[in-house]
């Protein structure tokens, strides 16, 4: 356990279990919402962070919250317990997205102005490593096994594949425009790739290596060019994929056994990050124009309310 974490323990354990709380990063007001659904969706506390906070993860059995602060080069690390910053892990330019090693002890961050993925020991904040990529680096995965390493490329409109521990790029998988996000499928098959400015989403056989199919969107009385795929989930299954779609103002619900949207539901404007609930009856939708977060019953498929936020959120995350 890193040593900064040991005098966060007792704080953390309080609150830092079976919460629900729901966690959104607001990238222009510089802070992460709180909200208690129990507490009739109520933001319980705004914490402060870094500028520009982005995509987050929890680590240490969702005792911290890592959040990548975009414009100062940090991570930042919040104490569940206490729901404040407790430290700062920093990083190469622009961080965006990140994931976790399976061990829990180092970072893979995308640094979108940096054009490279660092691997960061959250103990030390040291550089471990760091792999070249495309310029804008966002989207991240890292493979069951903590073997191989996914990176979307947003301007060379690729997902580069690395091998994690030697810390080099092995192969280039040109996807559709502007990659954005990554979603490995349960069983470790399928990579799902959002596309941005091409309004698809490429599905990667991870056997090849090779895009698979393309899932096309078009909502109800929106134009084509307005559908903009960035956030994805899906359930624990993996039988339920929701895609936002950004301009489009929708989310689709995509059956992943045939590939096939089932439904579009209306959220609000420019649906951009997306979660569940640990019981998956409840989607959380962040909208980056609207300053929300859009609750969506998940039997009915319909939005019930919408809680502001802050000023253009980003992601959102639920403590399960």
């Amino acid at each position: 356990m890193p040593a900064f974490v040991l005098g966060l323990v007792l704080s953390a354990e309080a609150r830092a279990k079976n919460t629900g709380y729901v966690f959104v990063s607001n990238e222009k007001t510089n802070n992460v919402a709180v909200i208690d659904p129990k507490r009739d969706y109520k933001i319980i506390q705004w914490i402060p962070t870094s500028h520009r906070p982005r995509d987050m993860k929890f680590g240490d059995n969702h005792r911290l919250l890592y959040v990548a602060c975009g414009d100062d080069d940090v991570i930042d690390v919040i104490d569940v317990g206490t729901l404040e910053v407790a430290d700062h892990i920093p990083t190469g330019p622009s961080p965006e997205m990140f994931a976790l090693s399976r061990d829990g002890k180092a970072l893979y961050v995308s640094n979108e102005e940096g054009s490279s993925v660092q691997e960061i020991s959250i103990e030390d904040k040291i550089i471990m490593r760091e792999i070249a990529t495309g310029a804008e680096p966002e989207g991240i995965a890292l493979s069951a096994d903590g073997k191989t390493l996914y990176v979307t490329s947003e301007v060379t409109d690729m997902v580069h594949v690395a091998d994690a521990e030697a810390g080099v790029v092995t192969d280039n998988i040109v996807v559709g425009t502007r990659p954005r996000r990554l979603l490995l499928l349960p069983g470790g098959k399928e990579l799902w790739v959002s596309n941005e400015l091409s309004g698809q989403v490429s599905v990667i056989d991870r056997a090849t290596n090779r895009v698979a199919t393309t899932l096309d969107f078009l909502p109800p009385g929106f134009r084509q060019v307005d559908v903009t795929p960035v956030g994805m989930t899906m359930t624990r299954d993996g039988k339920l994929a929701i895609v936002a779609l950004g301009r489009a103002n929708h989310v689709a619900f995509v059956d992943t056994a045939p590939r096939k949207v089932e439904d579009y539901v209306l959220v609000g404007s420019r649906a951009w990050g997306v979660a569940l609930s640990p019981d998956e009856k409840t989607l959380y939708v962040a909208n980056g124009l609207s300053d929300d977060l859009s609750i969506v019953d998940m039997e009915s498929r319909k939005a019930i309310r919408a809680v502001p936020v802050g000023r253009v959120p980003h992601s959102v995350l639920v403590d399960d």
